[in-house]
């Protein structure tokens, strides 16, 4: 009779230690091959208004990452030689863009390159699995200023009209020229900076960290998303809207330190209105007889 072992530890996974000494030190030669781009793009995220969450964007998906390395560490990692490809593209990407001074396809090249470098070295299973830390980093990288110019410009145009009808409501005289709001006592120009933009890319960006986080199913997350458009687009009228008002009573409180409070305001009152949007969802399905 052949003995048996009792109380033997079940066999484990490969130790998944060697993957992150090698993206390591492969992501420290992809920074400095990419150095004066990300020096650049990180120049832009402290003067860009429009891009200020750009500073939290790597540090999250850092952090995303982090959290998972432990369910990472269970599995072995399994190298796909397509990552050379994909890092081979990247390259080319980052070629193209810098002779066509395009700024948006070298700063993307490198989140490619780093995807394809994850699934060179961990395999499909590893890119599965840090997907949204990594979809995440695109977000750290400004629009193209084509795409920006033609999504600002509607955005200026509907808050100024929302802010006219809701100050014509009011009683309070007033006249729309474009995006030029005229006021007994001021005159207000609905610039780029007023458009949205800012509140549209940081508040979708919220949504997603918001719904990983705090929600598990991926059709909720999906919708929170999408709803965060309208709420964002909303959030800025009403803040247009504001500055109309107390301009008619105070001209000096339509700009300065007042006029970003007020931005800083409405923008938490979106973030308080995503939330709440979740919980409408969350509840509403379970009414319906939805599972948990």
């Amino acid at each position: 009779m052949t003995p048996t072992l009792t109380g033997a530890p079940p066999p484990t996974a490969a130790p998944a230690s060697p993957f992150w000494a090698n993206i390591s030190w492969i992501t420290a030669l992809l920074a400095v091959c990419y150095a004066p781009i990300l020096y650049r793009l990180a120049v832009q995220w402290t003067t860009d208004e429009d891009m200020g969450h750009g500073l939290f964007v790597p540090v999250i998906a850092g952090y995303i990452v982090w959290q998972n390395r432990r369910q990472l560490a269970d599995h072995a990692p399994r190298p796909n030689w397509w990552g050379l490809a994909v890092m081979v593209w990247g390259a080319l990407q980052l070629y193209i863009g810098t002779l066509g001074a395009e700024l948006f396809l070298a700063r993307t090249s490198f989140v490619i390159s780093l995807i394809g470098a994850v699934l060179l070295l961990g395999g499909t299973d590893y890119v599965r699995r840090l997907s949204f830390p990594l979809f995440l980093l695109f977000f750290m990288i400004p629009i193209p200023a084509v795409v920006y110019n033609q999504i600002t410009f509607p955005l200026q145009m509907l808050a100024s009209q929302v802010a006219e009808r809701t100050i014509d409501m009011l009683g309070i005289p007033i006249l729309r020229e474009g995006n030029i709001l005229i006021l007994a006592h001021q005159r207000l120009d609905v610039v780029e900076a007023c458009s949205g933009i800012r509140s549209l890319l940081t508040l979708t960006f919220s949504a997603l960290v918001y719904g990983y986080w705090f929600e598990k199913r991926v059709w909720v997350r999906t919708v929170l998303f999408f709803a965060t458009i309208p709420i964002a687009i909303l959030q800025n009228a009403g803040r247009v809207t504001l500055t109309g008002i107390v301009a008619q009573f105070k001209p000096d409180l339509a700009e300065g330190w007042f006029h970003e409070a007020q931005g800083f305001m409405t923008f938490v009152i979106g973030l308080a209105i995503m939330v709440l949007c979740h919980q409408a969802i969350v509840r509403t399905y379970k009414l319906l007889g939805g599972r948990k």
